[in-house]
């Protein structure tokens, strides 16, 4: 009666590591990007403030990429509250965008070992056939246990930056200087620019200096 109690629970647990399984793949599938954000502001309180927004280097004013990225900037300048005006000696805030991407880095990390000499079957005959605890045939199942040994791997990171200055216009008075940060594993400064952007607009204008580190959702 025993044995057939403990073979009743077995399915049942079996079960429940599968459900826990499934939350886990479901959990892994909501990444999110974390970015560096440095800022420093004496910004006074918002009351719909026109502004224009430029390139810091004047030699991408009018390219398509810095318009793209523009565009970024002064939607969350407009959520925030100030007013986008189409030329510059209109604006009361003249906000200064840079942006670019870094030389790649190559780092090292760890992770468990593969090595197929810890993988498999054991046991001694028909009835005696069993598994190792954290093994499933001839592969690695890590829903079942740790492995015991792990491996050193190498990998490149790609860094990205935006950085932001808004300037009084009247007095040129520095009013926002704010940078945000990334490194990544995928070189793509277009695909990294909007969360770099909600990055830096987090909180903002935020305390008169900062750095922190601020964790974007992806949602994949």
């Amino acid at each position: 009666m025993t044995q057939m109690k403990r073979n009743a629970r077995a399915p049942r647990a079996l079960k429940l590591a599968l459900a826990a399984a499934a939350l886990g793949l479901l959990s892994a599938c909501t990444t999110s990007f974390d970015a560096r954000v440095q800022s420093f502001q004496a910004m006074p309180p918002i009351t719909g403030q026109t502004f224009y927004v430029e390139p810091s280097d004047l030699r991408r004013e009018g390219s398509l990429e810095f318009q793209s990225y523009a565009a970024l900037v002064s939607a969350e300048l407009q959520r925030k509250g100030f007013q986008p005006v189409q030329t510059r000696d209109a604006a009361a805030l003249i906000v200064r965008v840079d942006f670019g991407a870094g030389p790649p880095t190559d780092r090292l990390g760890t992770r468990p070992a593969t090595s197929s000499s810890s993988w498999g079957w054991w046991g001694h005959g028909w009835q005696g056939w069993g598994m190792r605890p954290g093994y499933w045939g001839s592969f690695y199942d890590p829903f079942w246990g740790p492995m015991n040994s792990s491996e050193i791997y190498s990998y490149t990171t790609y860094p990205a930056f935006l950085h932001v200055d808004i300037i009084r216009q009247a007095d040129k008075a520095p009013l926002f200087e704010g940078r945000s940060e990334s490194n990544t594993r995928v070189n793509d400064l277009p695909q990294h620019m909007p969360k770099l952007v909600t990055a830096l607009f987090t909180d903002f204008p935020g305390p008169p200096a900062r750095s922190k580190v601020v964790r974007v959702p992806t949602g994949r």
